[in-house]
């Protein structure tokens, strides 16, 4: 996920190393805290591996500043990852909402929406927290445990509103899809 938001947001702008790595906490950090042990490694494999490279811009009073670039290799490789993202991109909510930030790179409508029908497709499924063998319990199944109630409450009310957004948002694109170039279509079939 740390190689993905640092290409997404080189992909923003170019960036100092500090920047970027207040931008990745923001973004990610409350996940997990980013430390320069590991953004400055990722940095220079990155740079080795040819998805980024390094600019020196003079300094104002002090020593001169690193500058991050993204390179057309790592351009290509943020599409490749936005256009397939791994499994764990749709069904982890942290990664998601990384994915999510950096979608609009994706400069395809077609391919924007084939991505959201795989989250739209994930939501839909019957999950739950806990499980009685294949039965999902539900809130009722826990009359006595305000704290699970509560828990279903809000994980219920947050899938609700995401699923009628990506609804929207598949509408939205579906409008931009030129006439006779397809369009994604969900499990159901339908645009949304």
């Amino acid at each position: 996920m740390l190689e993905f938001a640092i290409l997404g947001f080189l992909a923003d702008a170019p960036l100092h190393g500090y920047e970027l790595r207040k931008r990745v906490a923001a973004l990610t950090g409350h996940v997990r805290p980013i430390a320069d042990g590991t953004l400055y490694p990722t940095i220079k494999r990155m740079e080795r591996a040819g998805l980024l490279r390094r600019d020196v811009q003079a300094g104002q009073v002090a020593a001169p500043r690193h500058v991050l670039i993204l390179s057309p290799a790592g351009q290509s490789e943020l599409l490749r990852q936005l256009r397939t993202p791994d499994e764990l991109f749709i069904t982890d909510e942290n990664r998601w909402f990384t994915l999510l930030a950096f979608l609009r790179h994706l400069d395809d409508p077609a391919a924007q929406a084939a991505v959201l029908y795989r989250r739209l497709d994930f939501l839909t499924q019957p999950a739950s927290f806990f499980w009685d063998g294949d039965r999902p319990l539900r809130a009722d199944d826990f009359p006595h445990d305000p704290f699970r109630r509560g828990l279903f409450r809000i994980a219920t009310a947050t899938s609700r509103t995401e699923i009628a957004w990506l609804r929207e948002m598949l509408t939205s694109l579906a409008r931009q899809v030129r006439p006779g170039s397809g369009r994604p279509r969900g499990a159901s079939g339908e645009p949304g």
